[in-house]
């Protein structure tokens, strides 16, 4: 009887909702916007909802209780897409018995969850979603559900059904008698992180709802949910022993939001239970640059039947000018009677149009003899693009003689031609110097729920013409924990070859290390066809030899590339050295491990970026191969990019190790954030700062860290990381 009144007044209230509509005044209150859970996502307080944030939104926030601390990351993908990676700390129970293992750090469980819109908010229909919670993660908190919500006034009223964690108190279907969890499987397979597609939609179900109210002081808003779980199966219960005993089923919250950018959270939940969490929030569609630029000089008509000699110094000029307002970095330019042909990479502006805009005004205000201006982009001082404008048909625009001129018009964009004319102007740059911060970090394991390392890498470079590239770089470890990194072979005996998890050995035991020391070869080997060989010290762990090979249709969104190479591990204890015995003994825990002394790894490459609207502006790339530890297997990355050029993605590697072979996790996954430069600084720019996750650090799965990518080298035939911003 209990179940039946609970889905008949849920089945009520939809049914009213069409015309408490009616009655309700949308004017009187502030707009009513999505909120997180405590768990991350858009929800009531522990139940999801059936709402969507907006496009592009990206909240990261912590949950404080008794028995958890959450830190969760969520991201709304895609419109219709919401996705959410999460760390829960459980308070009173150590993430293993052993102290000599773990210390005092805290159990830790790793869980991502996704959501995805089913249906819009209409006039009559709610907006419905279906999600799976804790997908990827070790069970604690695994769960699916389906939710409806739908906006009355300043009321948004959620009814929905759990399964798994938001299902557990059964009040739908389910016999507890059974088992606490009505016969789910619980357990999580090999070494937790796997996906149990069998257990999905299983187990206890329930009825959940709630409402969420925005009162007419736009800060407050207050919450009030009707609780699927009854906490009897929770992780603390079962394992610790902990008292989580429910003395209520609902839930009650206020929430008190500071501006666009964030809230505080406070919640009575079970009937005795206070939690407390905040929320930070942006929205990668909307970050805006505020540039102090170089101005576009305005147009100047000139006459070009009349034909001028410029002077070495006219050229030169020209060559400053190209470089400093339009950003093609130290130009070479040749001239015949009617054409300015311009070599250089494009160092400024991601925005190409915004380039070819400025250089042919400057072209055609210094140039008056020229017809057509060519810009040949380049990059590693191979020729990419080349973009032809017509200089009659770019005066129309510049002298804006019919609506909606864009520089466009004027320009088509082609396989790069060889240069025609006489050289007026040749860059004498053959150095490059770089100093950059490098963060990296892995969360969640079990020495430190957090473990990083912060440092500077300074490089140099020299190019033997165009073809060749002697460069290097140092690493400068200005602070990081990774003393405490312990890993050591499983207990159970797997004996992979360590070629990451020796990273302490890298970073704490060296200060300053040769990060990269190398030998480039590099060429444009047809229309479509790249390449590129190289030898040295290939990265801080491993030194070698090797190529790539990439063929990438101009304009095309797809692109194949294969790279192979012969790898030697680099001994830690030596700056130039490397490891020539494969079985090496570590002196602290008296145990013998294997290293890689000499092997190939290498993959083939799928690059495409879908043109389809409901994955709009992202790229998927399959590889397949060999990696560092002799496994093999499929790396599958994507990545979406925004408005603004932020690209947020992960990869996932599945190879032959079995989850016990490969330990902790099961399988190699993270996740990145790319950050253009010029969203956060005062000048356009073409770099990138990229900020990764990994969840922990282990040996399978494991990719050789290239200098240079072919496909990022020529990104310029159908821009990704330097696409336009839509700002």
């Amino acid at each position: 009887m209990h179940t039946v009144l609970k889905t008949s007044l849920s089945a009520l209230t939809l049914a009213m909702l069409p015309i408490l509509h009616v009655q309700a005044d949308d004017y009187s209150y502030p707009v009513l916007t999505p909120s997180q859970s405590d768990f991350g996502g858009v929800g009531l307080i522990q139940m999801p909802s059936g709402r969507s944030a907006q496009e592009g939104e990206f909240s990261i926030g912590a949950t404080y209780n008794d028995e958890y601390m959450h830190y969760s990351a969520s991201l709304q993908l895609l419109p219709w897409l919401e996705s959410t990676i999460r760390y829960t700390l459980v308070q009173d129970l150590f993430y293993s018995n052993d102290p000599s293992f773990s210390g005092d750090t805290k159990y830790t469980d790793k869980g991502i969850d996704f959501k995805i819109r089913l249906l819009k908010e209409s006039y009559w229909l709610p907006e419905t979603a279906i999600g799976v919670r804790d997908f990827g993660g070790t069970g604690l908190f695994d769960g699916e559900f389906i939710a409806a919500s739908k906006h009355v006034g300043p009321f948004d009223f959620t009814v929905g059904v759990g399964w798994g964690y938001m299902g557990n108190s059964g009040n739908l279907s389910g016999d507890k008698a059974n088992s606490i969890d009505c016969g789910r499987d619980t357990s999580f397979k090999g070494k937790g992180g796997s996906v149990d597609f069998d257990r999905w939609f299983t187990g206890c179900s329930a009825v959940f709802g709630g409402v969420e109210y925005q009162s007419p002081w736009a800060p407050l808003r207050l919450k009030a949910e009707y609780d699927g779980n009854d906490y009897v199966s929770d992780f603390p219960v079962t394992r610790g022993g902990v008292d989580m005993t429910q003395d209520s089923k609902f839930n009650y919250g206020v929430l008190y939001r500071f501006g666009h950018w964030g809230d505080a959270r406070l919640s009575y939940e079970r009937g005795n239970t206070w939690t407390f969490g905040f929320t930070l929030n942006t929205n990668f569609n909307d970050l805006k640059a505020i540039w102090q630029d170089e101005p576009l000089p305005a147009y100047l008509h000139r006459d070009t039947s009349v034909q001028e000699n410029l002077s070495d110094a006219d050229w030169q000029q020209l060559a400053q000018d190209l470089h400093q307002i339009a950003g093609y970095e130290d130009p070479t330019i040749y001239t015949t009677d009617d054409t300015v042909t311009v070599v250089a990479p494009q160092t400024k502006y991601r925005d190409r149009d915004e380039a070819h805009k400025r250089a042919a005004t400057v072209i055609a205000n210094q140039s008056p003899e020229a017809k057509e201006y060519r810009l040949i982009e380049t990059s590693n001082h191979q020729a990419i693009t080349e973009t032809r404008i017509d200089s009659e048909q770019y005066a129309k625009i510049a002298q804006y003689e019919y609506f909606g001129a864009k520089v466009e018009d004027s320009a088509t964009v082609d396989i790069p031609d060889a240069p025609q004319g006489t050289l007026v102007a040749k860059s004498d740059k053959n150095w490059d110097f770089s100093l950059s911060p490098t963060l990296q970090q892995s969360i969640g394991g079990s020495e430190d729920f957090y473990m990083f390392n912060i440092g500077i890498n300074a490089g140099a470079n020299y190019w033997f013409g165009d073809h060749v590239e002697v460069g290097g770089s140092l690493y400068f470890n200005l602070y990081d924990n990774y003393d405490k990194f312990l890993y050591e072979v499983p207990p159970d005996g797997t004996d992979l070859k360590r070629v990451r998890t020796l990273v302490r050995q890298y970073i704490n035991d060296n200060p300053v290390r040769m990060d990269n020391l190398q030998l480039t070869w590099m060429d444009r080997m047809g229309d479509n066809w790249y390449g590129q060989a190289y030898g040295g010290y290939l990265e801080m762990m491993f030194g070698g030899v090797g190529s790539e090979v990439l063929y990438r249709p101009q304009g095309s969104n797809w692109a194949i590339g294969l790279d192979a190479n012969y790898v030697i591990q680099r001994d830690p204890d030596s700056q130039l050295g490397f490891f020539t015995e494969e079985v090496q003994y570590d002196p602290l825990t008296g145990r013998d491990y294997r290293v890689q002394t000499g092997a190939m790894t290498g993959h083939l490459t799928a690059y495409y970026q879908p043109q389809w609207e409901w994955l709009p502006n992202t790229l998927l790339k399959v590889s397949a191969g060999q990696y560092l530890t002799e496994d093999r297997g499929v790396t599958v990355d994507f990545s979406k990019q925004f408005d603004s050029g932020v690209i947020a993605g992960a990869f996932v590697a599945l190879t032959d190790l079995t989850a016990e072979e490969y330990g902790e996790g099961s399988y190699n996954k993270g996740f990145y954030i790319s950050i253009p430069f010029d969203v956060m600084t005062v000048k356009p720019s073409t770099n990138r700062a990229t900020i990764s996750w990994l969840p922990l650090s282990r040996d399978g799965g494991q990719m050789l860290n290239r200098k240079y990518n072919l496909y990022g080298v020529t990104d310029a035939r159908s821009p990704w990381y330097e696409r336009k911003a839509m700002n």
